[in-house]
């Protein structure tokens, strides 16, 4: 089956994350270098990124941090992004595949802010999803279900782009999707480094490999 649409995800995928980890850690009082370091550890060891709040400050309620920060700083981005947190690639590759004539989506696991911030960027994308904003989240069937529906593409027709194996890999090909696995961040590095990866349609160091890729599945489909 052809593909004719690629869904892209959002952190690690699109956005760079730096800035944002880097807030958290000087929010939390503890050097940049800690902060990075115990969050890769928590990617090494498939622990969520949450735990690294709680290694770092045990019994750290982060909801409540959150709505803290947001009484304290509410001009700021805190922990959120904007244009100047997207990957140098992003646009001109989601141009080329436009170009093209591929279809383009973004849907990942993400608040509502990030929606607004996203649209806000005029991404050459056709349309933008975030997790909140379907009332459900990856790795689960449901969100990928939502995906293909908001396509309009049976899921062989899609290549779904992630930066990690557990989130972005294994439940879209569950869904019947082709898959990118992006060396990208530092789930991206780790997961592509592990033999898990070869269930991968590809694997792919930057945006711009996300192209020739599809153009090499499209012309391993045909009879």
């Amino acid at each position: 089956m052809v593909v004719r649409a690629v869904v892209f995800d959002v952190g690690e995928t699109l956005i760079d994350e730096t800035r944002i980890w880097s807030r958290w850690a000087d929010r939390l009082g503890v050097t940049r270098l800690t902060f990075m370091g115990v969050l890769g550890g928590m990617a090494a060891l498939d622990r969520s990124h949450r735990d690294t709040f709680q290694i770092l400050r045990p019994g750290f309620d982060l909801e409540a941090e959150i709505a803290a920060w947001e009484r304290d700083e509410p001009e700021s981005l805190r922990n959120h992004f904007d244009a100047d947190d997207l990957y140098p690639d992003v646009r001109e590759a989601l141009d080329g595949l436009r170009q093209a004539g591929v279809q383009v989506v973004i849907a990942g696991n993400q608040p509502t802010r990030a929606y607004d911030a996203l649209v806000a960027m005029d991404l050459p994308a056709d349309s933008i999803h975030t997790s909140d904003g379907w009332g459900v989240a990856k790795p689960a069937p449901e969100f990928f279900a939502k995906v293909a529906a908001v396509a309009g593409r049976e899921p062989g027709e899609i290549l779904y782009v992630g930066d990690r194996f557990d989130n972005d890999v294994l439940p879209a090909a569950r869904a019947g999707m082709r898959t990118a696995l992006l060396r990208r961040g530092p789930w991206g590095h780790l997961h592509a480094d592990r033999p898990e990866a070869a269930a991968a349609d590809v694997i792919i160091d930057d945006l711009y490999g996300v192209l020739p890729a599809l153009t090499g599945l499209n012309e391993t489909s045909r009879p």
